[in-house]
């Protein structure tokens, strides 16, 4: 499932070949960073995510269409331009996959792994205040103490 999340989450940084307009990275980079998108998969998979200029990436999926959906996180790097291309590195698998780039729209776009057109997501750009989008994790550990209050050994 974490893979599926990060290939649809680099996604969000590329685009399919059926479209008009290719982008490289630099191009995928300005319409895409600190945006968020909904997106929905060829295998019925969909959510929303935003991609940080460090290549984390951070959202929710519903794997296939069905059950709930899950908020998740990937670390910096994840995300990554290597020359012209975009690429995911994901722990666990034994490929980082590289993903082909269109710009359907000034708002829409849609991804597909290199080689493999038919594994592809259609991603729309969402309002920035998505109440769905859990706030990006801190370093810092959280407080168990009530707030006001010194946590134990304080």
């Amino acid at each position: 499932m974490f893979a599926r999340f990060a290939i649809a989450a680099a996604w969000l940084l590329a685009v399919g070949p059926s479209v008009a307009e290719p982008l490289d990275a630099d191009g995928a980079r300005r319409l895409i960073v600190g945006k968020v998108f909904a997106f929905n998969c060829f295998d019925g998979s969909r959510g929303e995510g935003r991609i940080y200029g460090d290549g984390s990436v951070i959202g929710s999926i519903q794997m296939q269409g069905n059950g709930p959906a899950r908020n998740m996180w990937l670390p910096a790097g994840t995300v990554q331009v290597r020359g012209a291309a975009v690429c995911a590195k994901l722990k666990g698998m034994p490929f980082d996959p590289c993903f082909d780039l269109n710009k359907t729209d000034d708002k829409s776009f849609r991804g597909a792994v290199t080689g493999m057109g038919f594994a592809y997501c259609d991603f729309t750009r969402r309002s920035s205040g998505v109440a769905s989008l859990a706030p990006r994790p801190s370093s810092r550990p959280l407080s168990l103490a009530a707030p006001g209050t010194a946590a134990p050994g304080d």
